[in-house]
C-alpha cells in the first residue's frame, strides 16, 4: 500500500527542472496561441460565435493536458546541488530570536 501511496505522491508531487518550466511555458504560449488564431478564422469564416468558443475550449483543454502533469520530458536536466559542508567555526555572528543566540 505504502509503494501505490508513493507513486501516486511522485507523479502529483510536480516536480519538474528549470529547463522543463521553460519547455511548458513555451507549449503553453503556442498551444494557447495557434487555438486562438484557429478559433477566430473558423468562427469568422462560419459567422459562428459557439465554434469559436468550442475551439478555445478544447484549445485550453488540450493546453491543460499538455502543461499541467509533470510529465517526464519536464525533468530530464535536474538540479545538481553542491552538498552540503559542515560550518568550520565561523565566528562573529550573532543571531538573536525571541532574545535568545542561535547558533
Amino acid at each position: 500500500m505504502d509503494a501505490i501511496i508513493e507513486s501516486g505522491r511522485k507523479i502529483w508531487e510536480g516536480e519538474i527542472d528549470f529547463e522543463g518550466q521553460r519547455l511548458v511555458e513555451m507549449f503553453c504560449s503556442v498551444l494557447l496561441s495557434t487555438a486562438g488564431v484557429i478559433a477566430f478564422m473558423i468562427g469568422f469564416a462560419t459567422q459562428n460565435i459557439a465554434y469559436t468558443l468550442w475551439i478555445l475550449l478544447a484549445g485550453a483543454a488540450l493546453t491543460f493536458v499538455v502543461c499541467v502533469p509533470p510529465w517526464s520530458i519536464y525533468n530530464k536536466d535536474p538540479v545538481r546541488w553542491l552538498p552540503a559542508r559542515k560550518s568550520n567555526g565561523v565566528t562573529g555572528i550573532d543571531i538573536t530570536v525571541d532574545g535568545k543566540k542561535v547558533q
